[in-house]
């Protein structure tokens, strides 16, 4: 399902080789000892593959008009920031991250004039009152410790008539499988894996929980949708291969056990899923509400 289609295509000089923003980083989460942020081409081969297309599908959902100030809150290796210069034609686009290293690797990936990428947080947004056209996040807003402020900031630097938008994966309905997957292997090797499991951390990622916010936040008149595509892996070292990078909280996890653990995991792993082709849902729940 979606809103409708994006009017421009503005395309990027390093074509479509960018990472994807999954989640908020060190300082600005809800953090598990697993959570570990900061390499983005280890990110890249954990989430890029699929979270690329819930970025197309996000913004042609928008359908936001050309020339537009975009601001990116929580903007990772710089994917959603990409597809916006990519298919809305945007005046400009800021990404900010709390990670210099996604940062600095978003800078890398988007040799666009009207993009810029800046080490900042949620709470506190480097951006003038009523300065931005559409504010959006991507897969972050669940690891932001102070929901509700970074809300509150989102509507300081929008525009009268602009629009607030997020999405985050649906972690309570089971919307990312091969997580899930990862999880009840990992529970079944050790059971003190179950305090790191998303679908625990972030109940609150539904249509209501979210709808829910939005109102505490003083933001009326929100609407949700969903946005599902499938994970695919070749095989099933195309599936624990990134596991083992470190970047993420599953790979943070993976690689803070010792070696027969992670072999004993693993194991788990393989005899679950098999060793051919490997398909799972990848959903997510799009937020937005325009301004009056």
């Amino acid at each position: 399902m979606a809103y409708g289609g994006c009017a421009g295509v503005a395309r990027l000089a390093c074509g479509w080789e960018w990472g994807f923003a999954c989640a908020w980083r060190i300082g600005m989460r809800k953090e598990s000892k697993s959570d570990a942020w900061g390499a983005g081409p280890n990110y890249e081969q954990y989430m890029c593959r699929w979270s690329r297309e819930i970025a197309r599908e996000f913004v042609a959902g928008l359908d936001p008009p050309a020339g537009l100030d975009w601001l990116d809150v929580g903007c990772g290796t710089g994917a959603l920031s990409a597809t916006i210069l990519e298919r809305c034609a945007p005046r400009s686009v800021l990404g900010v991250d709390q990670s210099e290293g996604f940062v600095e690797h978003a800078r890398s990936l988007a040799p666009d004039a009207r993009a810029r990428f800046a080490v900042a947080g949620a709470s506190a947004l480097p951006c003038s009152d009523g300065s931005i056209d559409v504010v959006t996040s991507a897969l972050a807003y669940n690891f932001f410790p102070d929901r509700p402020g970074a809300l509150a900031e989102m509507q300081r630097v929008v525009r009268p008539g602009g629009t607030v938008s997020l999405y985050v994966w649906d972690y309570p309905g089971g919307g990312m499988g091969f997580m899930d997957a990862f999880w009840r292997a990992a529970v079944a090797t050790n059971a003190a894996a179950e305090a790191h499991v998303e679908r625990g951390r972030f109940s609150f990622c539904t249509p209501d929980g979210l709808l829910g916010e939005f109102r505490r936040a003083g933001l009326e008149g929100a609407e949700v949708r969903t946005i599902e595509v499938i994970s695919h892996f070749e095989d099933f070292e195309d599936f624990w291969r990134p596991f083992t990078l470190g970047t993420g909280p599953a790979p943070g996890y993976c690689m803070s056990l010792d070696e027969a653990e992670r072999r004993r995991l693993r194991e788990n792993l393989e005899s679950d899923l098999g060793g051919g082709g490997i398909e799972f849902p990848a959903r997510a729940w799009a937020v937005r509400v325009r301004m009056g």
